[in-house]
């Protein structure tokens, strides 16, 4: 257990995986600890050092991500909880190291929880999306329906909890397993708060929310500085970005593309490859561009957004305020897309085909309804907590007490 002290310049570690969606949030809230004076440190992948170096901010990569060679990825707890403890032992000297007064975990990087647990260090969840924790309010998170109405949906809700629950409990057993075999007890010493890194309007009312929750609002971070320009003209420009999941769902841009052909629309498409296979005949040079560059400069000329669902970009559209066509592929997409359905700015196409995807886009083109609900969604955005005073807040009530137990 470190000492008993109240810290005023707090060394906050920060550990999330590779995957864009998980290690842009922890780098957008490094960024928000360091301007506020904080020492931050990011554990994650390293696609991501370089970039992170030449923004300032110290990233390390985090140990113990490499499969080993009895990994079951097939087996989804499996693949969380048992390489978690992997993790959390290779992590254990470096975070140790830093010396953290803090650490902030992403929900899937529990490695990160486990070794401040070890260390007896505070430690936050970050859920770089709403919030997925099951409730005795809501459907099982996955099944994109909205909360059952009367006695049929309850039961109907209450049926699918049921068949979800056994997959829960195997992964509770799983989860114990692996913190047994680092030396950690069964029962987790909880985070000192929960940050909820989405927009108001896409969460949904619960009737068990947690009080250690905070909805802080969506972590976004371009991760360059790059300038993508968009098409000539003043046909209004749709903006496509495919899902950089390994779920999402393929084929999307070049389906959009197709469908959009001859339409009234430019098209500026956020890709990595500097020339996608879609336009490497050049048919389409004088209304497409297609690149890396700044989504946000993007999304403040754009009118409509067509995206794969992941959370990073269906939340910086809808923080701009652009409505979006939905072609959601697996993991928490269906969920999201579902969502925004709900709340009104979103029309979710799947499967993508050029024909479906634009009809999409017209419809949204031509119904105001959907940009109404996307500007409703951004204004959500005034409702959100400062992340960094949430985890200063927290660690300050969690010190006090720790300096009321070593009285």
């Amino acid at each position: 257990m470190r000492a008993c002290a109240t810290v005023e310049r707090v060394r906050v570690a920060i550990v999330a995986g590779p995957d864009a969606g998980h290690a842009i949030p922890a780098i957008a809230l490094a960024l928000r600890f360091r301007d506020a004076g904080d020492a931050p440190v990011v554990f994650t992948g390293s696609r991501w050092l370089d970039v992170c170096s030449k923004n300032g901010i110290d990233a390390r990569l985090l140990p113990g991500l490499t499969p080993r060679a009895h990994d079951d990825d097939l087996d989804a707890g499996a693949r969380i909880h048992a390489r978690a403890a992997h993790i959390a032992t290779e992590l254990l000297p470096e975070l140790a190291a830093v010396s953290a007064d803090l650490v902030v975990a992403d929900v899937l990087t529990v490695g990160g929880a486990m070794a401040a647990e070890q260390l007896g260090v505070p430690w936050i969840e970050l859920s770089p999306h709403p919030l997925y924790a099951p409730s005795k309010g809501l459907p099982p998170i996955g099944t994109g329906l909205a909360p059952g109405v009367g006695l049929g949906g309850r039961i109907r809700d209450a049926l699918l909890r049921a068949s979800t629950g056994r997959s829960l409990k195997k992964g509770r057993i799983q989860r114990a397993a692996a913190r047994a075999s680092i030396g950690l007890p069964v029962q987790e010493t909880p985070p000192i708060a929960r940050l909820i890194a989405t927009l108001p309007a896409l969460e949904v009312p619960r009737p068990d929310w947690p009080d250690d929750a905070y909805v802080v609002g969506p972590l976004l971070w371009e991760p360059t500085e790059q300038v993508l320009g968009a098409p000539p003209g003043d046909a209004p420009l749709v903006m496509i970005a495919p899902s950089t999941a390994v779920t999402g769902a393929a084929g999307m841009l070049e389906s959009a593309i197709e469908g959009l052909a001859g339409a009234d629309v430019r098209v500026v498409a956020s890709v990595l490859d500097e020339r996608p296979a879609a336009l490497r005949d050049g048919t389409a040079a004088d209304w497409v561009r297609a690149g890396l560059g700044r989504q946000d400069v993007m999304l403040a000329q754009a009118v409509v957004a067509v995206c794969g669902g992941g959370h990073g970009m269906l939340a910086k559209a809808l923080l701009h305020g652009v409505p979006v066509v939905v072609v959601p592929g697996g993991g928490d997409q269906w969920e999201l897309a579902n969502r925004a359905v709900r709340q009104g700015s979103a029309v979710i196409v799947r499967p993508p085909s050029p024909d479906s995807l634009r009809q999409a886009v017209e419809t949204v083109l031509t119904d105001p309804s959907y940009a109404a609900a996307a500007q409703a969604a951004a204004r959500s955005a005034g409702q959100v907590m400062d992340p960094v005073q949430v985890c200063h807040d927290a660690l300050a009530r969690a010190t006090s007490a720790t300096v009321e137990q070593c009285d």
